[in-house]
């Protein structure tokens, strides 16, 4: 899909789309909600994933947020239950608030629809190219007018990302071209295309979020280079930065509270899971959540960013 004429350039720039923004559209959704299910047992984490979204998880539970979830099993003396839902339109209304799983490893700090526990990781945006191929580093980048540029869009609505938006205010329009973060399910790792499309020579840069182009590049057979967006916050205001968390139903302060006491614990360990899939990193490893200051909490340090590359 390529962004042409009058109606790619409208959506283009009255769309003022964050990750959190991007979750909150695909999670409410306009699927009929699933049948209320009884409280989990004792003992018992169920955890809601999607079957086939790589890095993040799989049915195989080769994902990062797997191994994540079996460590907080651990530490909490529970079996580990997967609720297994694509993360397509309604995905949270009909799985965790729907009550038939209760707690998604990986959340926006952002979204109010549910519960959040303190970030454990704080990732970036990034370029992603061939390392024989242009070294980008920001969005200010002249090449980036000539270039042909891949970028990740929610759906076929042209719903956009922020690197998208932050194109199109710099007049980055006919050159660039979308791939959905859905991808076609019916193939392994959907979201995997566009970092597969720098690969083969479809794009020459594409701007992907981080744990997708850290994980994907390093798999990648043609060597290529993942670089953390610059800068880390737009004008007026449009980050690419973004903390990461776990998600409870609201109310649910209990569980919120038990998984905040295992990040604390295993901080450290979650950081080597991390570091294994080739997240990119926006914070200090084993100091981002762990600061807190009254009823607010501190999203951690953006100093000693580090990054794949």
């Amino acid at each position: 899909m390529r962004f042409r004429g009058a109606m790619g350039l409208t959506h283009l720039a009255t769309t003022r789309c964050s990750l959190t923004a991007a979750v909150a559209a695909l999670a409410i959704g306009a699927s009929p909600a699933a049948a209320q299910s009884t409280t989990a047992p004792p003992n018992l984490l169920r955890v809601c994933a999607d079957p086939n979204n790589l890095p993040f998880s799989n049915q195989r539970q080769q994902g990062f947020e797997n191994r994540i979830a079996e460590l907080v099993a651990r530490e909490m003396k529970a079996e580990l239950r997967y609720v297994w839902w694509a993360q397509r339109r309604g995905y949270i209304r009909n799985t965790l608030r729907a009550g038939l799983c209760d707690v998604f490893i990986g959340m926006p700090t952002g979204l109010d629809m549910v519960l959040v526990t303190r970030p454990y990781y704080r990732s970036t945006y990034a370029f992603v190219t061939k390392r024989s191929g242009p070294h980008i580093r920001s969005f200010d980048d002249a090449r980036l007018k000539r270039l042909r540029v891949g970028v990740q869009i929610i759906g076929d609505d042209f719903a956009n990302a922020p690197p998208a938006e932050a194109l199109t205010h710099r007049g980055i329009i006919r050159n660039v071209r979308g791939y959905s973060v859905l991808g076609d399910y019916r193939e392994p790792d959907p979201p995997s295309r566009i970092v597969r499309a720098v690969a083969n020579g479809e794009v020459d840069v594409a701007v992907v979020w981080g744990p997708l182009a850290g994980y994907f590049a390093r798999r990648s057979s043609v060597p290529l280079r993942v670089v953390p967006v610059s800068p880390e916050v737009d004008v007026p205001y449009l980050p690419f930065v973004f903390d990461i968390a776990m998600g409870v139903r609201r109310g649910e302060t209990a569980l919120r509270d038990t998984l905040d006491a295992v990040i604390v614990r295993r901080q450290h360990d979650i950081d080597r899971i991390l570091a294994d899939y080739g997240i990119p990193r926006a914070d200090t490893p084993a100091i981002v959540g762990s600061v807190q200051r009254g009823g607010e909490r501190s999203t951690g340090s953006t100093e000693g960013t580090s990054a794949t590359r």
